[in-house]
């Protein structure tokens, strides 16, 4: 036990790759990573993997991309330059991404048209540039990887770039209101809205972060877009719903988790990847391929989180530790202690 979690530690350390791929990867490389991940997926749904053998499968799909619980880190780690087909020089993934993301916060801003300063305030509080943007960074990379499979465009379109502004605000409206029903009193280094105006107005704030999301999403003007990101509402609500619940028989427990995992984070980058990849390519096996490698990143990226919560301090996490347990609910890492105990227990 104790040296699978070594190795499991070493996998997912803070440091970088020595090698990233370059934009001009994008292309069929990238599409055939993604489909590594799909096949990861289906793997991990069969099996019902552990979720150290899931982060692996998933992080084995792309050999040279950082470690998953790179983007829990907030300092943005530096690596050597990598030298693209073009001859085109970065540094760092996030820095290609945040090329399409000028201005994200800014943006989510203007969205939120708000004459009353309280709430105004409460609104905007999070979207004050501090945040991971971990979700928005996902989606226009990938709305870049599908645009170049397609027709070489390294353009991300601005229908594209709203769906990251969206799955954003859509994220932070969430943490709004997951805040209110854990009783949570900081986050992301400071003080929650519910902490600072109540309970009662930090609800109404993450419905009218809702609404402007809704709103922005309406203005895409495309049917099926809409249809994939209103999914994500429904999937949170049925996720807070199975976090308050749990299975009795423990060969269910995990797969409750999971479902749970999926319905209230990976869900929304899930459906975000595939949202662009409808907007930059009619090809229906693209479309599945996104959702896949968004519905698998982002159940490692909360696998890792669970794990975090343990061995992490609120310092670095920006949040307190150990929330989950207080609350008591089951994550990942101690559903998995659990089964170690009892086959060590029935040995």
């Amino acid at each position: 036990m104790a040296s699978c979690w070594w190795r499991w530690r070493r996998g997912c350390s803070w440091r970088p790759a020595a090698r990233s791929p370059g934009p001009g990867s994008l292309g069929r490389a990238g599409l055939s990573g993604l489909r590594a991940a799909a096949a990861a997926a289906a793997a991990a749904a069969s099996a019902q993997m552990s979720y150290f053998n899931l982060v692996k499968s998933l992080t084995s799909a792309f050999p040279n991309m950082y470690s998953i619980s790179r983007f829990h880190h907030v300092t943005p780690a530096v690596c050597c330059c990598s030298k693209t087909r073009s001859g085109e020089k970065y540094t760092d993934p996030f820095n290609l991404g945040w090329r399409d993301l000028k201005g994200l916060y800014e943006d989510i801003r203007k969205e939120l048209f708000i004459s009353t300063t309280e709430l105004k305030e409460m609104c905007e509080y999070y979207f004050d540039g501090k945040g991971k943007a971990f979700r928005p960074i996902i989606v226009v990379l990938m709305a870049r990887a599908c645009n170049i499979h397609h027709n070489n465009s390294r353009n991300v379109q601005a229908s594209q770039r709203a769906i990251a502004l969206i799955a954003e605000m859509i994220h932070t409206a969430s943490l709004v209101h997951d805040d209110v029903i854990d009783d949570a009193s900081s986050r992301r280094g400071k003080h929650t809205v519910n902490k600072i105006w109540g309970e009662k107005k930090a609800v109404l704030a993450g419905d009218l972060i809702l609404s402007a999301a809704s709103i922005a999403l309406a203005r895409i003007g495309n049917t099926t877009v809409v249809s994939i990101l209103t999914q994500v509402i429904e999937d949170l609500v049925r996720g807070e719903f199975l976090q308050l619940g749990s299975k009795e028989n423990e060969n269910e427990r995990f797969a409750h988790y999971l479902e749970k995992t999926f319905k209230k984070t990976a869900s929304l980058i899930a459906n975000s990847c595939k949202a662009v990849s409808v907007l930059g390519c009619p090809d229906p096996v693209v479309h599945e391929i996104a959702y896949q490698y968004g519905k698998n990143v982002g159940l490692a990226f909360q696998l890792i989180d669970d794990v975090l919560d343990f061995t992490s301090c609120s310092d670095r996490m920006g949040k307190p530790t150990s929330a989950d347990l207080k609350l008591g609910l089951a994550t990942g890492p101690v559903l998995f202690a659990c089964q170690q105990v009892l086959c060590a227990f029935y040995k």
